[in-house]
């Protein structure tokens, strides 16, 4: 096809794939078509801008490597990771809440027994984390898996540290049998998402912050329920009403109750002031599979 202008290239392009076997993926790519388009034509963008832009997506992409993920925070920075989770995370009422992913989340994070220290060396203030996993109906959901992280008092994940033997301020422990949880840690700071890349500066240019409340992932898995990807968000910290990724809901903000030096939940002496974290997390429960059909 020749002699395409700005009135008639969308179709044209829709057109070149209309054959496309893959019914989602078309789906998928009319609509970016379209709505691409429509950006530029609406915005009226221009040569040297789109450059611009093509630019900055390329020094995202080199900004990745295996221990920061730069389009990961692109998407949460502009709310589409939101978005997504939001839109296929619809819980029945009483369920906790899904929220962001993050870039930080390492596969294979070592095992601890209940009551382990998690933090293993990792700067900060002692905190004791405890809660049940549950069902919607109230019942303990036995012996599920939990995986948790946090960045240390400075703002860092163990990711991020340069030389670092092992891992700090993660690890996968198994509930028990009633579905309780229990493990030590360091108590959650805000941080500031990497911003000495190109989504920092776009950031900037924007006017806005980089800064994330202080919270506690967590990822929790059992059979017959939905894995549930969530933070938990300390009350009363700074950034709760302006998360650089729009990560907050009310329903994950959890107390840190602190406490004077003293015996500690563990039963230990602790010389210094300590915290206690407890929440409750509400699984909601895995579709059932369909029927086999019968013919």
């Amino acid at each position: 096809m020749r002699n395409l202008d700005e009135e008639t290239i969308t179709q044209a392009v829709l057109a070149r794939h209309a054959d496309m076997p893959n019914g989602r993926m078309k789906e998928i790519m009319t609509s970016l078509v379209q709505h691409l388009h429509a950006f530029a034509r609406e915005v009226h963008l221009t040569e040297a801008e789109w450059a611009e832009g093509i630019k900055f997506l390329t020094e995202v992409g080199h900004t990745c490597t295996s221990s920061r993920q730069e389009f990961i925070l692109l998407s949460d920075t502009l709310g589409l990771s939101t978005l997504v989770t939001a839109q296929n995370h619809k819980k029945p009422r009483g369920c906790t809440e899904a929220t962001v992913f993050g870039p930080f989340y390492v596969d294979d994070a070592p095992e601890y027994e209940l009551g382990a220290d998690v933090a293993n060396g990792m700067t900060g203030e002692p905190c004791y984390v405890s809660g049940k996993v549950k069902s919607v109906t109230g019942e303990a959901v036995p012996n599920a898996r939990l995986e948790v992280w946090q960045a240390d008092s400075e703002g860092f994940y163990d990711v991020q540290q340069a030389g670092l033997d092992g891992h700090q301020g993660r690890g996968t422990l198994t509930a028990d049998e009633r579905g309780g949880f229990h493990f030590k840690s360091i108590v959650a700071e805000c941080y500031p998402i990497p911003h000495d890349g190109p989504v920092g500066r776009m950031l900037d240019a924007m006017g806005r912050h980089p800064w994330r409340p202080a919270h506690l992932h967590f990822m929790i898995s059992a059979p017959g329920f939905e894995t549930l990807i969530t933070h938990v968000f300390r009350e009363g910290g700074e950034y709760l009403d302006s998360d650089a990724v729009f990560g907050v809901r009310s329903s994950l903000i959890g107390d840190w109750v602190r406490h004077e030096a003293g015996t500690a939940p563990d039963g230990t002496s602790s010389a210094t002031p300590f915290y206690t974290l407890d929440f409750d997390f509400i699984l909601n429960p895995a579709p059932a599979a369909p029927a086999p059909s019968r013919r």
